[in-house]
C-alpha cells in the first residue's frame, strides 16, 4: 500500500477527535453537552426549505452553469452592494459547495509548490492543510489576545518573501470570535499580496459592523457561504469571489472537479439571500444573548477571557490556569464533566493553553454545561 506524502502529512482535525468520543459516550448512554462544535443549533430557515421544495416541484434537479445559477450570483452581488457598498459583477462570482471546495480550486491555481499563504497563529484548524495540499507552505504570523488576536500589518509585512503569493485573514474568526478593524484591514490590502478573505461568519457582529475587504481592495478573494448565518451546514453551499483574470482558470478547474454545486441547495439559497432577514436577525439576537452569558461565566470559573468576542459563536478562553496541555484538558473536561470542548491546539501553537467554548447550543444547553464545568473544577481542585 503507497499513501501520498501530502494525505499521509495532514494534520488531524483536533475537533473532531473530541466530538467522535463524545459520540462514543453517547452511544453508551452518557449525556454530552456539546460545546466543542461550531454548528448552529437552529434548523434552516422556512423560506429555505420551501424554495428546496419548489425547486425540486419544478425540475430544478439538473446541472447547472458550472459557476452557479445566475440568479444566484445576482443575489450575491446585491448583497455586497446593498450591505458594504462594493460592486460586484455576478461574471466574478463562482458557488460552490461550500467554502472548503473553494478553497480548494483556489489553492490549486495560485500555488506552485513551495510557494507561501501568510496565515495567523491561531487561525482555523484546515486552512494550513488546504495550502499544504496545493503543495503549499503555510507561514505562520502570531497573533496575540493583548491585541485582540488581530493582525498586526506590520507583522505580516515582516513574513512577506518572493514566495508570498496571498495572505488570509479572517473576520469575524474562528476560535477567537476577532473582528478586524477597518484600519488594519487597510493596512494589510495595502502590503501587496493579494488578500484572501474568508468571510463565513459574516453577519454575526454583536458591537461592530462586518468589513468585506472588497471595501478595500480588489486584490483579493472572498470566501463565503451559507453554512454559519444562515444555519445551513449539511446544504453545503458556498461562494468564491475572484479578479477577473482568474475566474476563466477557476471556472475550468471547478466543472473539471466539481461540475457544479447542488442545484436544489443553490434555489434555497436565492431564498436564504432574499426572503430571511427576519431569520438571521432573530438567530443572531440569540447568539448574542448566550455570548454575553457564556463569558463571565467562563470568567468566574478561573478561565481568562482578556479579549471579548464580539463576531461568529466562539470563546477562546486561557486555560492556562489549568494545564499545559489543551489537547488533554479537553478530554478531562469531556470525560470528567460530561462538556465538549476544543482544545486551544488545535488552531497552531499559539492556540496551546487555551480551550474554545462554542455557544452554537441552546442557552439551556449552555447553563447546563457550564455548571458542570464548574462542579467538576472544583472537584478537581480538591482532589
Amino acid at each position: 500500500m503507497r499513501i501520498s506524502c501530502r494525505a499521509e502529512e495532514m494534520t488531524p482535525f483536533l475537533v473532531m477527535d473530541v466530538l467522535e468520543a463524545a459520540k462514543e459516550m453517547e452511544a453508551r448512554g452518557e449525556e454530552v453537552v456539546h460545546l466543542e462544535i461550531g454548528e448552529p443549533d437552529f434548523d434552516a430557515p422556512e423560506p429555505v426549505k420551501r424554495a428546496a421544495i419548489r425547486a425540486m416541484d419544478d425540475g430544478h434537479t439538473h446541472y447547472t452553469h458550472s459557476q452557479g445559477i445566475p440568479e444566484l450570483r445576482r443575489a450575491i452581488a446585491d448583497t455586497y452592494l446593498e450591505r458594504y457598498g462594493a460592486v460586484v459583477d455576478p461574471a466574478r462570482i463562482l458557488v460552490t459547495s461550500g467554502t472548503s471546495p473553494a478553497m480548494l480550486l483556489l489553492f490549486s491555481i495560485l500555488l506552485e509548490a513551495g510557494d507561501e499563504v501568510i496565515l495567523s497563529d491561531p487561525c482555523y484548524a484546515c486552512y494550513a492543510n488546504f495550502v499544504r495540499h496545493a503543495e503549499g507552505r503555510a507561514r505562520f504570523v502570531p497573533v496575540r489576545e493583548e491585541d485582540g488576536f488581530q493582525y498586526r500589518p506590520e507583522d505580516i509585512r515582516a513574513a512577506i518573501t518572493d514566495r508570498t503569493r496571498a495572505v488570509m485573514i479572517n473576520s469575524p474568526a474562528n476560535p477567537t470570535g476577532t473582528i478586524l478593524s477597518s484600519e488594519r484591514m487597510r493596512g494589510i490590502a495595502e502590503l501587496g499580496p493579494p488578500v484572501i478573505s474568508d468571510e463565513i461568519y459574516h453577519g454575526l457582529s454583536y458591537v461592530e459592523p462586518d468589513h468585506t475587504i472588497l471595501e478595500f481592495t480588489g486584490n483579493a478573494f472572498v470566501l463565503n457561504g451559507f453554512s454559519k448565518l444562515y444555519a445551513m451546514t449539511g446544504w453545503r453551499l458556498g461562494w468564491l469571489i475572484a479578479p477577473e483574470e482568474y475566474m476563466d482558470c477557476l471556472r475550468k478547474t471547478a466543472a473539471n472537479l466539481f461540475i457544479c454545486a447542488g442545484s436544489v441547495a443553490q434555489w434555497a439559497g436565492l431564498a436564504a439571500l432574499t426572503e430571511c432577514a427576519d431569520d438571521v436577525e432573530r438567530m443572531r439576537a440569540v447568539y448574542d444573548e448566550r455570548r454575553r452569558y457564556m463569558i463571565p461565566r467562563l470568567r468566574e470559573m478561573g478561565f481568562g477571557v482578556a479579549s471579548e468576542p464580539t463576531g461568529a459563536f466562539y470563546v477562546l478562553a486561557d486555560a492556562s490556569r489549568f494545564t499545559a496541555d489543551s489537547y488533554a484538558f479537553a478530554f478531562e473536561v469531556l470525560r470528567g464533566a460530561g462538556v465538549g470542548c476544543t482544545p486551544g491546539v488545535d488552531f497552531g501553537p499559539g492556540g496551546e493553553g487555551y480551550i474554545r467554548f462554542s455557544y452554537a447550543n441552546s442557552l439551556e444547553n449552555i447553563r447546563r454545561g457550564l455548571d458542570r464545568l464548574e462542579a467538576w473544577l472544583a472537584q478537581r481542585r480538591t482532589d
